[in-house]
């Protein structure tokens, strides 16, 4: 571990250069006691192609029943032991654990295996960098990165008990190295987050500039590797990176898109969730997923012929629901269930017989086009039922009810009249025009 004894950063670069080969993995998914919402064989296969994502060579993989969990290394001792052999004989670099662990377990473990540590979260980042293009994107992953870095200094840093001695004039012990580093750390975190404000002002102008266009957004989520991107491009027509690997999408994508009957909507393509993201991670990327936010429409688009289908639509909930999307995630969104070529013939045949209301889930394939027509007829069918460009004439002796509207509409043009009243040009949801029409003179 000679990067840690020098004291450089603790961002590992894994991807190696072209002549070498990829850094040798071992995955491990620890298994509590419980009930548990995935299969085994789910978890172990998402953990294992989180760990490919940043094509890391993984030569073992497995899962580890947990019956106590042990406070210093997670695992009993004599699991800790049997993993040893493991990784020594197979030469293997790198052990990535599939589950938060603290900055003392990840030290002691990496003492007794005698390689590299890193558990979910830290896995979620590196991918995360790899995958950031824009400059927002970087400035993010960089933020969430030293935020996790900063509580791990005391395993990372092993020359962490020297002292620098006092400048100046001033005297005493001076400022330990673990000190000094955390106030560096913070130090870039302060600017991160200057730079990210500034970031988001700009592209606050750019929504603002949409805004005055009447088209609503329409925003595609989903658990990663559902199929976004594949929708994405080609209702679009777009060449959005969407690949079979987790988190092939990082930056949001927006295109404008035109519907059967001639409206336009700009459709937004996000980065996948996963379970058990971090909130921290949630937290860092709000500013990427306000489109979500502040979208009319949510296609929830699910892998369908997934196994844990279920459990990964509860994780997108809890998800949005974080973000701030009311009805526990659920708020004017619909699913989109894609991916239905992959089912067997009697599965697909019970799912088309289901018929519903607005919330009766789509059935579509990405990969032959499947049932798009009718996704984007229903998506116009919403969108012109619930959305509509109106012009108001808002009088002086209700100008008290201006900030519920800059709330609840969207406003594309206001002029001040010399009578003192306000015409706008807005776009407002049917459940708020009919008090539109009380308050103002349409």
């Amino acid at each position: 571990m000679s990067d840690s004894e020098h004291g450089k950063s603790e961002k590992f670069q894994w991807t190696a250069e072209e002549d070498q080969k990829p850094e040798r993995a071992i995955v491990l998914v620890p298994e509590f006691q419980g009930h548990q919402e995935r299969s085994r064989e789910a978890r172990l296969e998402e953990a294992v192609g989180l760990a490919r994502a940043i094509s890391l060579d993984v030569v073992d993989a497995g899962v580890i029943p947990i019956r106590t969990i042990k406070p210093p290394t997670l695992f009993g001792s004599g699991k800790v032991d049997e993993i040893t052999g493991i990784i020594k004989s197979s030469e293997i670099g790198l052990a990535i654990i599939d589950h938060p662990i603290s900055p003392k377990q990840q030290e002691n473990l990496e003492k007794a295996w005698n390689c590299k540590v890193l558990d979910r979260t830290g896995l979620i980042l590196e991918i995360f960098g790899e995958r950031a293009q824009t400059k927002e994107g970087i400035l993010q992953v960089e933020l969430a990165h030293l935020n996790y870095q900063k509580g791990r200094l005391v395993r990372t840093w092993t020359h962490l008990e020297r002292q620098r001695g006092a400048l100046g004039f001033v005297g005493g012990p001076g400022e330990t190295q673990i000190e000094a580093d955390r106030r560096l750390i913070q130090e870039r975190i302060n600017k991160l987050e200057r730079d990210l404000a500034k970031v988001k002002k700009t592209r606050d102008l750019h929504r603002s500039k949409r805004k005055k266009v009447p088209h609503p957004v329409v925003a595609l989520v989903g658990y990663t590797n559902a199929g976004k991107s594949t929708l994405f491009n080609l209702l679009t027509g777009s060449n959005v990176m969407a690949k079979d690997l987790l988190f092939a999408t990082l930056d949001p994508t927006l295109r404008q898109l035109n519907l059967p009957q001639g409206t336009r909507v700009i459709l937004s393509d996000t980065v996948g969730f996963v379970s058990n993201l971090p909130t921290h991670l949630v937290a860092a990327f709000r500013a990427t997923l306000e489109e979500v936010i502040e979208a009319e429409l949510i296609l929830h688009v699910r892998d369908i012929a997934h196994e844990d289908s279920d459990a990964q639509s509860n994780d997108v909930y809890s998800v949005l629901s974080q973000l701030g999307i009311e009805e526990d995630g659920r708020k004017n969104v619909i699913e989109v269930w894609n991916k239905i070529d992959l089912l067997e013939p009697e599965a697909l045949a019970t799912m088309q017989e289901v018929k519903s209301d607005k919330t009766h889930p789509l059935l579509v394939s990405a990969v032959s086009g499947f049932g798009t027509d009718d996704l984007l007829e229903k998506v116009e069918s919403i969108i012109a039922d619930s959305d509509s460009v109106i012009d108001i004439t808002l009088p002086v002796d209700k100008l008290g009810r201006l900030p519920w509207i800059y709330k609840n509409t969207h406003i594309i043009e206001r002029r001040d009249l010399e009578t003192g009243a306000i015409f706008m040009k807005l776009r407002a949801g049917r459940d708020v025009r009919s008090e539109l029409k009380q308050i103002s003179e349409v």
